[in-house]
């Protein structure tokens, strides 16, 4: 044990709103935020905004939500992209995510609506004062400091700010606290396009030649990788990979998370060669980059002041106190013990009869005041949390979190739970 002497530490930043964390998540709440007249800012360990979508090479927008700030970030980069040298083709769909497009448009954004940024910052603390928290306590290239805020919004995925104020959790499934494996996303050059195979799901089955695609991946890729799944990109000829996977992996933890880092990226290569040998249309394919960003899908749940279930999402629930609607995707459980779909999980049978919302307690924290839930780290349990995820999702999460921020403030209102519904409502519905 070491003991750190005592010391005072320079307040480096005074704002209204904070969001923690600038992926999905974190645009959504910033945007929103600043729109509404709040001033924001965003302190985020990258060096770009969009998290998994940008720096996690991302491959498409999959799921979908009320979001209003993603359909102006697809039309923005669509905009941008044919100006920049997209190539328009008919495999390629609206949700294609071109990584370093969307970049340049989340800083234009962000620049446009005057949020404040501050990459390659890690959130190392949280100033909590008679239970509510006053800021957090950052650390990056100047040294350590505090950020105070009237209010944070925790969009850092693992819910890191909301851990260190004290916020009950748990880990993973409610049963064993296992968690879902986690991958690095990479893209490949010269894929001939005219017959090259893009199964875009764990249940799509692809007969070749030399057997069907998913057998001989779960025969010949290194475990745990074992699956095959290939994403159309605008690039002629570049095809987004989602094919490594690292099981038993605890993002909270730093040498957990180097391990399953370290274990991804050695599967690149065994994946290239596959590719060359199995895959019709890449014979010739060559690597072209890896993420920086691994992708992480799940680790902490949060107890808030209300829980969304599985139930919730089956049955296509509305609540009176929705702050997301329109919200939808499968129970995406990724296989907690090798590759492909876990048993639990359901993408080609999922018959859920409709979108679902999801109420505003989810987003409260239980104890903590002045403190918002956004994104996957939201008040959900394991199996509803793997529809949630998603960015779009996300993204939707986050917008509701920077109205409720916004709307505390500007009415000087003490909680955010008297935050009106209804007002919340009227700015991100439709």
């Amino acid at each position: 044990m070491y003991l750190e002497k005592e010391r005072e530490l320079p307040v480096i930043a005074k704002t209204q709103v904070l969001v923690c964390g600038g992926g999905p998540a974190g645009v959504g709440a910033a945007v929103r935020a600043s729109q509404l007249g709040v001033k924001t800012m965003v302190v985020e360990m990258q060096d770009c905004l969009g998290g998994v979508a940008t720096a996690g090479m991302m491959s498409h927008w999959t799921g979908w939500s009320s979001s209003k700030i993603l359909h102006q970030i697809q039309s923005r980069c669509e905009k941008k992209g044919k100006a920049l040298g997209w190539i328009d083709q008919k495999d390629v769909r609206d949700i294609t995510i071109d990584q370093e497009i969307m970049k340049i448009v989340l800083n234009e954004m962000a620049l446009e609506n005057g949020i404040e940024l501050l990459f390659y910052t890690m959130i190392c603390g949280a100033i909590v004062e008679d239970g509510e928290i006053k800021g957090v306590i950052v650390e990056n290239k100047s040294g350590r400091g505090a950020i105070l805020a009237d209010v944070v919004i925790d969009a850092t995925g693992d819910g890191d700010v909301a851990a260190y104020a004290g916020v009950p959790y748990y880990k993973g499934r409610e049963e064993d606290g296992k968690m879902q494996p986690c991958t690095l996303m990479f893209k490949v050059g010269g894929v001939d396009y005219s017959h090259a195979v893009l199964p875009p799901s764990f249940e799509t089955r692809v007969e070749t030649e030399k057997g069907e695609l998913q057998s001989l991946a779960k025969e010949f890729l290194p475990f745990p990788a074992g699956h095959v799944l290939l994403y159309p990109q605008h690039t002629p000829g570049t095809v987004c990979c989602n094919m490594t996977n690292a099981i038993n992996v605890d993002a909270t933890d730093g040498f957990s998370l180097t391990k399953g880092m370290l274990t991804c990226r050695s599967q690149i290569e065994p994946i290239i060669k596959f590719l060359r040998e199995y895959a019709p249309g890449y014979e010739n394919c060559w690597l072209m980059g890896s993420a920086s960003l691994i992708g992480i899908r799940e680790t902490r749940h949060f107890e808030g002041l209300e829980k969304l279930t599985p139930d919730d999402i089956l049955k296509a629930r509305y609540f009176d106190n929705w702050v997301v609607r329109y919200a939808s995707f499968n129970f995406d459980v990724h296989n907690m013990s090798g590759a492909s779909l876990d048993e639990t999980g359901v993408q080609a049978k999922w018959n859920q009869p409709d979108a679902y919302s999801i109420p505003y307690g989810c987003l409260l924290p239980v104890n903590v005041e002045s403190l918002l839930l956004s994104g996957r780290n939201i008040s959900g349990t394991h199996l509803a949390h793997s529809n949630y995820r998603v960015m779009p999702i996300a993204m939707a999460l986050g917008e509701a979190a920077g109205t409720a921020a916004a709307l505390k403030l500007k009415q000087r209102l003490k909680s955010l739970r008297d935050v009106s519904v209804k007002e919340i409502q009227s700015i991100v519905g439709e």
